[in-house]
């Protein structure tokens, strides 16, 4: 690993669909606050979508799209993973909102300086694969193969490699995103001393077999053995993650904002209540530690 490194913290998000309207919450404010001071911002799945909107600096635009678009079948149902292969509408998500309907500030985006790097799951090998995303419209194939969840998301193909969904193989990629020793060395990355992590799952979660399980007895990927096994050994890796994150934080080099309580929301909620109150979590919990965020990012 190289031994340069910043002082500047990476911005580092978990993903977890519905759930990133906690870390929407969060951005908001850090934006509200023109806090925008990190060496690079790294999202996973839904947590990539939140970084661009942080990137392209527009306030509410995850939050407001989540719940416009919570019930719509175009957007997020089972109709949409009948009718094209995906539960996330492709076409409307990725085009019509990102383009027409709502669409991403791409000036700002593409002149912004901030690295930004989508985590995704390479299927062929089962590894994670972090891929930097510099430019709209040009890489907007990046943050969708970040969020296509297995099963229910057809494989995005970039470059002649397979991806899906990054929670996969990496979850929370502070270990990438500051150089700790095993992380892989990413060209043009120099490695952040700390991090500011934001997790959309409460500090007393453990992750069990979940939607891995039965993604195994579905046979989907009976092709692609090495992602099996990331499938099968994803619980027991994400609560490893977690439990070293929290040494780094005891040890000053990570702040991490996590929500209160347990997060029941699903993939496919359709009501706009819980949607807003966990979104307004985020934004307390960002609010309330306002002081404790700025003296980390403004660190010597």
């Amino acid at each position: 690993m190289p031994t340069e490194k910043t002082n500047v913290p990476a911005l580092v998000l978990e993903g977890g669909g519905f759930r990133g309207l906690f870390t929407a919450g969060v951005l908001d404010v850090l934006q509200e606050r023109g806090l925008y001071d990190f060496s690079s911002v790294w999202g996973v799945s839904a947590g990539a979508i939140n970084a661009s909107n942080f990137r392209s600096r527009q306030i509410g635009r995850t939050m407001r799209d989540m719940l416009a678009f919570r019930d719509d079948k175009r957007f997020m149902s089972l109709w949409s993973l009948a009718t094209t292969g995906n539960m996330a509408g492709v076409d409307f998500m990725y085009d019509e909102v990102q383009n027409h309907i709502d669409p991403c500030d791409v000036e700002t985006f593409n002149a912004s300086d901030l690295p930004m790097y989508a985590v995704v799951s390479d299927v062929t090998f089962g590894t994670p694969d972090y891929l930097p995303v510099r430019r709209f419209p040009d890489d907007i194939d990046r943050v969708r193969a970040s969020a296509s969840l297995p099963m229910v998301s057809r494989i995005v193909e970039i470059d002649g490699k397979r991806y899906l969904d990054g929670g996969t193989t990496d979850s929370i990629p502070f270990e990438t995103a500051m150089g700790l020793p095993g992380a892989r060395e990413i060209e043009g990355h120099v490695p952040a001393e700390r991090a500011l992590v934001v997790l959309t799952q409460d500090r007393g979660f453990v992750r069990g077999a979940g939607s891995e399980a039965i993604a195994l007895k579905s046979h989907l990927y009976d092709a692609y053995p090495y992602y099996l096994e990331a499938l099968a050994t994803r619980g027991e890796r994400y609560n490893a993650q977690r439990e070293l994150l929290w040494e780094l934080e005891a040890e000053g080099r990570c702040l991490v904002i996590a929500p209160e309580e347990p997060v029941t929301i699903g993939s496919s909620e359709r009501s706009g209540e819980p949607l807003l109150r966990l979104y307004v979590a985020g934004r307390r919990q960002a609010e309330a530690r306002l002081a404790e965020i700025d003296a980390f990012l403004c660190a010597e």
